[in-house]
């Protein structure tokens, strides 16, 4: 079990819901040079300069946790109220979505609209889940997420499911997959960030993506 981390002076708290290797992800931003902080509990969002979600699993499993330790309301309160920097990794960009197919349909946070649904490929060759390296293809390249990164950095991804957003949403998406379909790689709705991949497993494009995100959080650049 990982050692709960706190800084009184970070600017960033992941979120700790039981859902996915957050020392990790704690061990990527202290390389970038920030000291983020680890959290367990709803009311230290209150003290947050910007929140990451992560999240590995079920979607279901995910929703259930965050309803059981009491972050839904807060979340909502900080990032769509407050206007706070929101990362969401893998199952923490799947959350935004309207709703989940994934073993049923479980209600999301609704922040973007759209609904998570099972990869299909049009190849049988391209096996799920989608495991491994990848090419991401951004499609903003004036996105201060990838600065620095060229159009097709590789980043690694573990997912059976993906984001599809609606058409009216669609130039939200800030970069695709391709895994015998097209995957929602990440989207951004002003303050609100969301990658399908794990940055904190993808070595120095993945690094170099959160050190991005730090300056942005930092400058107050945060509307798109």
């Amino acid at each position: 079990m990982h050692q709960r981390l706190r800084n009184e002076n970070s600017r960033i708290v992941i979120v700790d819901y039981g859902m996915g290797n957050i020392q990790s992800i704690y061990n990527a931003f202290e390389v970038v040079g920030e000291k983020a902080c680890i959290v367990n509990d709803p009311s230290e969002l209150s003290d947050a300069k910007a929140i990451i979600l992560p999240g590995v699993g079920a979607f279901s499993d995910g929703i259930k946790n965050l309803q059981k330790l009491g972050f839904i309301d807060p979340l909502e309160e900080e990032v769509l109220r407050k206007g706070k920097p929101y990362l969401g990794i893998c199952l923490g960009m799947q959350f935004l979505a309207r709703e989940s197919h994934e073993h049923g349909l479980h209600k999301g946070f609704g922040w973007i609209p759209g609904a998570v649904k099972k990869i299909e490929p049009s190849d049988p060759g391209f096996k799920v889940p989608h495991m491994g390296w990848n090419n991401v293809k951004v499609l903003k390249k004036d996105d201060v997420l990838f600065a620095g990164l060229g159009e097709n950095p590789v980043f690694y991804f573990v997912h059976s499911y993906h984001l599809e957003p609606e058409e009216a949403f669609g130039g939200r998406v800030t970069s695709t997959s391709w895994h015998g379909t097209t995957i929602t790689a990440s989207v951004r709705k002003d303050n609100i960030f969301g990658v399908q991949f794990h940055p904190e497993k993808s070595q120095g494009a993945g690094l170099k993506l959160l050190e991005n995100f730090v300056a942005l959080v930092n400058r107050g650049d945060l509307h798109s």
